[in-house]
């Protein structure tokens, strides 16, 4: 039901995390963790994005392209705070998803809960299986026709 539109970016992700690379920027921004599966009738998509705010999701669609950006900002700091340690990356994350003609882009539905985002895409109607029924005009042959 997914189709990868950047086969590159996968690669420069583990470049990335090579190269210790963790922030990410409005032009560059990062991959962020995803899992997809099919649950009934329903595609679901699932992003880990720990310690972001639901006001720095954005989530669009066009057509089928879904893209899904986030960012996570530094927490309040005071002029008398001295960082020892920083390895929660911060920045821009982002990912696009070219979607199957399958899926209903009309009816996405978005859930954030503790750092999940989780996306729910209905299959279409079109896209279901139905049954065919075979009618018959007479002696001469049969007429199929769909029902559904």
């Amino acid at each position: 039901m997914l189709m990868r539109t950047d086969p590159f970016r996968e690669m420069d992700r583990i470049v990335q995390q090579l190269s210790g690379g963790t922030s990410g920027t409005w032009s560059k921004p990062s991959v962020m963790p995803m899992d997809a599966y099919r649950e009934g009738d329903e595609y679901v998509i699932v992003f880990d994005l720990p310690g972001v705010s639901p006001e720095a999701i954005d989530i669009d669609v066009e057509r089928n392209m879904l893209k899904v950006k986030a960012e996570r900002r530094p927490a309040a700091k005071t002029d008398n705070v001295q960082m020892e340690l920083s390895e929660r990356p911060l920045g821009v994350f982002s990912r696009q998803i070219m979607l199957a003609d399958t899926l209903d882009t009309e009816r996405i539905e978005a859930d954030y809960d503790a750092g999940v985002l989780t996306l729910r895409i209905p299959i279409a109607e079109r896209a279901k299986p139905r049954k065919i029924s075979i009618g018959s005009t007479g002696s001469t042959g049969g007429r199929k026709q769909i029902s559904g």
